[in-house]
């Protein structure tokens, strides 16, 4: 972008308040702005959509007082001397692909996350589709990988043993005059984009198949491969495969510091102690720029953005089986105004995610005016949704930069780190593919200083956790002859048993907490939000650790559930 223009922008709306300087990669945006949200119309304005050269944000803004990021009460030195030929920080859904498709090789890998589990951010905090690509034109790092990406999932789920749907995706319009210019854009993103299954469905087609949507919509494009996955399930399925074949990952541990010289990092400060590895790849979502930073290598800026979600009871999701949405005159304008609604795999409904741009990097607080904006445009989609259905609701921080796209690339300033930072939608879908690339440049770097070979005993198949409820009589009468425990329903709404809770407490990576078997086996996610089970639960993980109740945890150290006995 030519720097006068953009300066020129600036002063027109901001004063001499912000300036924008420019180096051979990066624009770095400096002054100082009241609000937040001038903060990121000002770097908007430097930047340019997809483009490699990425926005920096030195802008001081008065809102925003000092965000310490939250970090574990355990400090101990556990790892303190580590040497491990990767160093994957951030356990969301990319940080445990690339670590699964990393432990295809004979190499130490740890996995670290700040979190007491898996998927506690974005990538346990988002609808779950599976996206098309529809709205991605060619250009763009999400563009390249969404389609691959896309493909991959079939197989992917069969080997991970994780459910995977592809229930179809409408975009609905209400405006018979828009369909000619709706129908070229169609022809362009098959043809142009690769998007090859896009197409142009009537009214009428779009009723016969989802009969409760909005009876005015003329004609929606259509794109049967989008589906739905559950977000958290597939993140814990990749990370328990990885660790089956040779993969650590240590919880509790965030990431404080790096010691780097010449373009190098030599070491890395952790609360567990002071890790050595040969290579960092940086997978720590809306802390990317931090770690980046740490690492000398700060090139791009991430400007965190909520998105609210809401989950409605089952017996809603029996009025729609696909992924659906309304759009009107800001078609492709907007990142998110108030999501979709998606046939989830559990056979809910969800509604969201709305777009709201927020400097607190760590605050998933749920507000009232994110649902209520979600459900006056999901209103329009399918007018039967009904806040009265809601059975729980969520709020994730997604992590994008300016430019709005995905950097999957070597570090530019220091030689042993991989950026995967600015993942936002698609993300989910894009994982797959990406990690194999980040994969790929992992043993590049490896390899200049040593030989690196396969792992001969690589398994890319997990079995996980038997789900009874979807068993037949037989099926289940049989594993109750075998194991009495999986004859114990906990679990009511969603017919768990006690065998599967045990079950979820000897995984591969175990987390006894009552959130983290939540997350696992799904006792909690029906209609009573664990107000039957949770106690149980409780009671059962306390006597497989052998010890109180009181000492059993709802999710992190802080989650108390009881305090002691009362009588």
């Amino acid at each position: 972008m030519n720097l006068k223009k953009v300066n020129k922008k600036l002063h027109k709306r901001f004063g001499n308040a912000v300036t924008a300087s420019a180096s051979q990669d990066r624009i770095t945006v400096s002054g100082r702005l009241p609000q937040w949200n001038d903060v990121v119309e000002a770097c908007r304005m430097a930047a340019t959509k997809y483009s490699k050269v990425h926005v920096v944000n030195d802008i001081v803004c008065d809102e925003v007082k000092e965000q310490k990021m939250r970090l574990p009460k355990i400090s101990d030195q556990s790892l303190d001397g580590e040497k491990p030929d990767v160093l994957i920080i951030g356990g969301g859904i990319s940080g445990v692909s690339i670590a699964r498709e990393l432990s295809k090789w004979k190499i130490d890998i740890l996995l670290v996350d700040k979190e007491a589990d898996l998927a506690l951010q974005a990538s346990g905090r988002n609808d779950g589709e599976v996206h098309p690509g529809v709205d991605l034109g060619k250009g763009s790092v999400k563009h390249y990988y969404i389609r691959k990406g896309n493909e991959m999932y079939e197989q992917l789920c069969r080997d991970l043993d994780v459910p995977f749907r592809r229930v179809g995706q409408y975009v609905c319009f209400d405006k018979n005059w828009m369909k000619p210019a709706i129908s070229l854009y169609c022809l362009w993103r098959r043809k142009h984009d690769g998007i090859s299954d896009t197409v142009l469905i009537s009214g009428e087609e779009l009723h016969r198949r989802e009969p409760h949507l909005g009876e005015n919509f003329k004609f929606a494009i259509s794109n049967p491969s989008s589906g739905c996955v559950c977000p958290y399930g597939l993140t814990i399925a990749y990370a328990e495969n990885a660790v089956q074949n040779g993969a650590r990952v240590a919880l509790n541990t965030a990431v404080t510091g790096m010691q780097v010289e010449n373009g190098k990092i030599i070491s890395v400060q952790t609360n567990r102690g002071t890790l050595y590895p040969k290579v960092v790849i940086n997978a720590a979502g809306v802390f990317a720029e931090d770690i980046a930073a740490m690492a000398q290598d700060r090139f791009f800026s991430i400007h965190p953005r909520r998105g609210t979600n809401s989950i409605l009871d089952k017996k809603a999701g029996a009025f729609m089986h696909s992924i659906a949405s309304v759009v009107g005159l800001d078609f492709g304008k907007n990142h998110s105004k108030g999501g979709g609604i998606l046939h989830t795999v559990h056979d809910n409904l969800l509604l969201g995610p709305d777009a709201v741009e927020t400097y607190e990097k760590e605050n998933t607080e749920t507000r009232k005016e994110s649902i209520e904006t979600v459900f006056a445009k999901q209103k329009k989609t399918m007018p039967t949704v009904s806040q009265r259905d809601i059975i729980t609701y969520f709020t994730g921080v997604r992590a994008p930069t300016f430019e709005e796209d995905f950097i999957i690339e070597k570090g530019r300033s220091t030689e042993n780190i991989i950026h995967c930072a600015g993942i936002q939608s698609p993300g989910l879908t894009t994982a797959p593919a990406v990690a194999l690339d980040i994969e790929k440049m992992a043993v590049e770097m490896l390899s200049r200083n040593s030989t690196i070979h396969s792992n001969s005993n690589f398994n890319p198949k997990r079995r996980g956790v038997p789900v009874l409820r979807e068993m037949s009589d037989e099926e289940r009468n049989r594993l109750i002859e075998e194991n009495p425990d999986y004859g114990v329903i906990v679990c009511r709404c969603e017919e768990i048993s006690r065998g599967e809770i045990l079950d979820a407490l000897k995984s591969p990576i175990c987390v006894p907490t009552v959130d983290g078997i939540k997350k696992r086996i799904r006792p909690g996610m029906g209609r009573c939000q664990g107000g039957f089970c949770s106690p149980l639960v409780t009671k059962i993980i306390a006597e497989y650790l052998g010890v109180p109740v009181s000492e059993v945890r709802k999710s992190s150290e802080d989650s108390v559930i009881t305090f002691g006995k009362t009588k």
